[in-house]
């Protein structure tokens, strides 16, 4: 159940307009309270998202606020229409971001009407538009002004420190739980040596720091009820410096897998190939104008690292007592574990035809 808030106080303090009619929780993060929130404005309804953010989580709420309002205007500067990206509600003073009597800060966005999230999707052409929406997204930020945006979570990406995490959370093993999972941390650990692969590529200069959004799980695309085309990009609390791996290899993880990634019935959980490539398509065929050749042959590999990271993290959690995801469930976190692996071996064992399938998107896009 979401705490509940002064949302009187809170929404005047925002530049809305009209009678508030409803607020009620909305979908289903993992960290953010969300609402839905319906204003009568002179006898027509309009909706807006109100978020509260967890601080907890994400400890500069001012700069993660500057980071979103930059890139909503840079968006918006190229956008053909509004429905192509978050459109911030300012506050009474001119700031994008309130804070209630509590010390809570809050943001509110206008609701983008007749388009869907889907946390499963149905079809690969689902996967084709979410995917292009993304890498729109990727492609539409290179040319970004104004310096180097804030880092709302250091190293959240930085795969060698969630396996460190994971080996600090063994040793204190504070929950007494490690016991229990001896092979799921054989698992991460046997691979242990292919995580710093995409920073030592970064290192290296093969590879460039980019303005990622760092959560695409592709149910932070809104697809459009009527076109099925993926218009919008949401959830933009992680948009910061990193690697356009970081991007695609988490639309792999969440774009390919038949199942949520709490699925306990490992049976159902694999990488549908038609999937990946769709995903594949359909982000190169927007960030491919603007990616370099290392880092398109890595974007198989991605798929298999930032799932197993987020397995790892997953794992973290359990092991630390469950403290940084929501869980619904005694084990949630380690169903969650589990799961991401089981879809790391089902990449691994489609590496090959990963490969060729690039080979000849590469071909395709020099056309």
């Amino acid at each position: 159940m979401a705490k509940q808030f002064d949302f009187n106080s809170i929404l005047q303090k925002f530049q809305l307009y009209g009678n508030p009619v409803s607020v009620e929780p909305y979908g289903n993060g993992h960290i953010n309270d969300t609402f839905a929130v319906v204003f009568d404005q002179c006898g027509t309804r309009v909706r807006y998202i109100l978020q509260r953010i967890n601080t907890n989580i994400f400890r500069d709420p001012v700069n993660l606020m500057e980071n979103i309002r930059r890139v909503t205007g840079h968006q918006a500067a190229k956008a053909a229409n509004a429905r192509e990206y978050l459109t911030l509600v300012p506050a009474q003073d001119g700031k994008c971001y309130v804070i209630d009597d509590a010390g809570n800060y809050f943001r509110c966005y206008l609701f983008i009407e007749n388009a869907t999230s889907f946390d499963i999707l149905e079809t690969s052409q689902q996967a084709y538009e979410a995917a292009r929406a993304f890498g729109r997204f990727q492609a539409d930020l290179a040319d970004i002004t104004g310096g180097r945006l804030v880092e709302t979570i250091p190293d959240f990406h930085n795969t060698p420190v969630r396996v460190q995490n994971l080996e600090n959370a063994i040793r204190l093993d504070k929950c007494n739980r490690v016991k229990e999972v001896a092979a799921e941390i054989d698992f991460v650990l046997s691979r242990k040596d292919i995580c710093s692969k995409l920073i030592d590529l970064q290192k290296s200069n093969c590879i460039p720091e980019r303005i990622t959004h760092n959560d695409t799980k592709l149910n932070n695309v809104m697809i459009d009820d009527a076109t099925g085309k993926g218009i919008c990009v949401i959830d933009l609390d992680t948009v910061m410096p990193g690697l356009a791996h970081y991007d695609f290899g988490d639309m792999v993880r969440t774009g390919t897998s038949p199942a949520p990634e709490d699925e306990r019935d490992l049976n159902k959980i694999f990488m549908r190939f038609e999937n990946f490539e769709a995903l594949l398509r359909g982000y190169c065929s927007e960030a491919g104008k603007v990616l370099n050749d290392c880092e398109l042959e890595n974007m198989p590999f991605a798929g298999a690292l930032i799932t197993l990271e987020i397995g790892t993290r997953f794992l973290t959690d359990y092991l630390e007592g469950d403290v940084y995801f929501k869980t619904r469930r005694e084990g949630h976190n380690l169903d969650r574990a589990r799961s991401q692996f089981q879809l790391v071996r089902s990449i691994e064992s489609q590496y090959n035809e990963m490969m060729n399938l690039l080979n000849q998107v590469k071909k395709e896009i020099k056309k």
